[in-house]
């Protein structure tokens, strides 16, 4: 039986899945071939705790229409909790793995949840249908490679005065990918700085990753 440790530790490899990117060679390794087991660990109950989605998606101030994409959604621990916030809007549930996808549509269905639509990423594009107003990465942007690269081409994605929420897993932490595979949050802010965004707020009330949004610059 696997333990609470290992799972921990699965979790904290994978984080989520990459969504939209070419990936490092470690990161490249993992697969998520089989949504419904990733999602007994994604989805557990006691990552709400630590992850505090409730608060995070009220610090995000979304309006009920607002068009949102979630990119590395996974099984769609937060893509589910947005729709239920935007219900006159949309969510975009984006992953590279296409089981994932599969299980997001069905998710999306079981849960009568007509504003979620799953989203099959190419390895360094979204894909999405249509501009948004926010784009969230939740424990992916470390797995991101050609990152400024990749954000970049990103801003065209973004809605005028649209915003990048980027939360990832803090240097000190226990939790996450080893510290050799985490970023640091002032390289985030370098890179997308460098990229086309200012940051616009920081948020510090997760106790194990930092919560940093960022809007584009104008064109």
């Amino acid at each position: 039986m696997i333990s609470r440790r290992q799972i921990l530790t699965l979790f904290a490899l994978s984080a989520l899945t990459t969504a939209a990117t070419a990936q490092t060679h470690h990161t490249h390794e993992h697969r998520f071939q089989n949504a419904e087991r990733w999602a007994r660990i994604f989805d557990d109950p006691d990552r709400d705790a630590w992850q505090k989605p409730h608060e995070v998606i009220q610090a995000l101030k979304l309006k009920p229409d607002a068009i949102v994409a979630d990119i590395g959604a996974g099984t769609g621990y937060f893509a589910m909790r947005l729709a239920h916030m935007t219900a006159q809007g949309k969510v975009y549930a984006v992953d590279a793995e296409p089981d994932m996808v599969k299980h997001l549509a069905e998710r999306a269905k079981k849960n009568g949840l007509a504003n979620v639509v799953a989203v099959q990423a190419g390895p360094d594009d979204p894909r999405l249908p249509e501009i948004a107003d926010l784009i969230l990465l939740v424990d992916v942007y470390h797995h991101i490679g050609s990152r400024e690269q990749y954000f970049r081409r990103l801003r065209e994605s973004l809605k005028p005065g649209g915003r990048l929420a980027v939360i990832d897993f803090t240097m000190e932490t226990r939790r996450g990918p080893p510290p050799s595979g985490r970023i640091a949050p002032d390289v985030v802010k370098s890179e997308l700085q460098r990229a086309g965004y200012t940051l616009s707020e920081e948020h510090k009330f997760l106790p194990d990753q930092y919560f940093l949004v960022f809007r584009a610059a104008e064109k």
